[in-house]
């Protein structure tokens, strides 16, 4: 029985099909491991993440075995051939397009590279046909918070851009209605107004369009006690102007170009990388540079590449006036597909405010049209999980009033020698810096009672910035004495040596 026979529905109510039979799960507990799996399909999953799943305040007291209890239930619920055990966790047998969380990313990321407009709204479109519901809807765990905020983001940033488009080729009229119930649905969510405000302008409906902001505007002062955005502003000027509209949004009908502050959250709590940081600073230290300056972070997985880049881009993001643009590239792992610069150059203009109607079909004319509106600009722009220099090069500005800060598992030696950028290998943090960052996370008095259990959980860890954070939450969220915590790591090292692979 093949794996390509299972599949599961988290978008909504889950539904789980196996071996062309529908899989009811009762218990909740079995429907929240199922998701867990499901949303890392193909990639096995630590026990203790498991459990973050399955409880969500206090832990049983024989956890790897009542863990192992509920993987035989849904082993015998779905077929055992679906769950593999291996010294790394327990993995689900499913490809990833036959989970419809994951299969709607994938789709995503395949409209970020899409060649044309026509192509891109349909794969927003396939996407977004995917929602049944909400995520996890039937899924009662705290475990699932994250991953569904983060799924209806996504979801909704997909109906802005697909309404985007939708606008640039004159479809306004029928979006009313569904952005009208997004609105409703999402009050607070300034961007859906803009959009809807923009289409009501369009269809000649300016005076509803205008009582809609005056709705809006009340809501943001009564419930967050602050004024609408700069977008909504601009919108709402337009529709007292008599200008009439032209663009798929209000950037767009003034040719502005917009200020994006694209930078995930800083990191609470970064400690040590004083070398690394001093290194970065080098990059905006020439009074006049000649060219755009590049660093280039490489490291191997966990090492904090990323942490690195955006704690230090937020460190000095205010000499970047003009914005800051972060792109995850995809670069790795090597078994998926990298993101194709085209679809970041688009994505990155569109940030920018350029129209949609302005971007050039033709790559090397997207690569000149990126280049020529961050021309004289200080604008920040940090590329994450590069694959290779290649990936990199369409996506450097062409000026010196721009920095670039790449990160990626690869050294990056080609744009090192082309491109002058300044290398900085990252390795696992010295023995000081690891408690250091322990110690940020659990506080110092905790690290220096337990010396000994410190000790193992640093080592079982390998300096490792991610797994130290890992293993901190862990221990804050439950909590967990660190001699506790240094245990469960010690009979996990332990049972990765010594378990065989089912």
């Amino acid at each position: 029985m093949g794996t390509e026979e299972l599949s599961v529905q988290l978008l909504g109510p889950l539904k789980v099909s196996a071996g062309g039979r529908q899989v009811e799960l009762t218990s909740p507990k079995l429907r929240a491991l199922l998701a867990v799996l499901a949303m890392e399909a193909g990639t096995p999953v630590p026990v203790d993440r498991l459990a973050g799943a399955l409880w969500d305040d206090e832990r049983p007291e024989f956890l790897r075995r009542t863990v192992q209890t509920h993987l035989t239930r849904l082993r015998a619920a779905l077929g055992a051939e679906y769950i593999r055990t291996e010294p790394a966790g327990y993995r689900l047998r499913v490809s990833g397009d036959r989970v419809d969380a994951l299969r709607f990313g994938q789709l995503l990321d395949a409209a970020t590279q899409a060649a044309d407009p026509a192509t891109e709204r349909g794969h927003l479109t396939e996407a977004l046909e995917l929602w049944r519901g909400n995520p996890f809807e039937d899924v009662a765990s705290a475990w699932f918070v994250g991953p569904r905020a983060r799924l209806v983001e996504r979801c909704l940033a997909a109906v802005e851009r697909r309404a985007d488009l939708d606008l640039a080729e004159g479809r306004h009229t029928e979006l009313v209605a569904p952005l009208r119930e997004l609105t409703a649905a999402h009050p607070l969510r300034e961007s859906l107004w803009v959009r809807l405000l923009v289409a009501l302008d369009r269809c000649g409906r300016q005076a509803e369009a205008l009582t809609w902001y005056e709705t809006v505007r009340r809501r943001l002062a009564h419930e967050l006690g602050v004024d609408p955005g700069p977008e909504l502003r601009r919108v709402y000027a337009l529709l007292l102007s008599e200008r009439p509209p032209s663009g798929p949004a209000a950037p767009s009908r003034t040719g502005a170009v917009l200020v994006p502050r694209q930078l995930p959250a800083d990191i609470e709590g970064f400690t040590g990388r004083v070398d690394a940081l001093r290194t970065l600073d080098a990059l905006i230290s020439d009074v006049a540079p000649v060219a755009v300056a590049i660093g280039a972070i490489s490291g191997p997985a966990g090492v904090g590449k990323t942490a690195l880049a955006v704690h230090w881009a937020h460190r000095v993001a205010d000499r970047f006036p003009d914005g800051q643009l972060y792109v995850n590239l995809r670069g790795f792992p090597l078994s998926g597909p990298a993101t194709a610069p085209a679809g970041v150059i688009r994505q990155c203009l569109d940030a920018l405010g350029v129209p949609a109607a302005r971007i050039p079909s033709d790559v090397e004319g997207q690569i000149g049209l990126y280049r020529s509106v961050l021309a004289g600009r200080r604008v920040l722009v940090v590329l994450d999980n590069a694959r290779d220099s290649d990936q990199v090069r369409p996506l450097l500005p062409g000026g010196p009033t721009c920095v670039v800060v790449v990160t990626s598992r690869s050294r990056l030696t080609g744009l090192a020698v082309t491109e002058a950028a300044r290398p900085l290998i990252l390795g696992v943090l010295p023995h000081h810096e690891a408690r250091d960052l322990l110690a940020a996370r659990l506080g110092g008095d905790r690290i220096a009672g337990e010396p000994d259990a410190t000790e193992t959980i640093i080592a079982r860890c390998g300096g490792l910035p991610l797994a130290l954070a890992v293993i901190a939450a862990r221990i804050a969220t439950y909590p967990l004495p660190l001699t506790t915590a240094a245990a469960e790591l010690d009979d996990e090292h332990n049972a990765d040596r010594t378990s065989p692979t089912r």
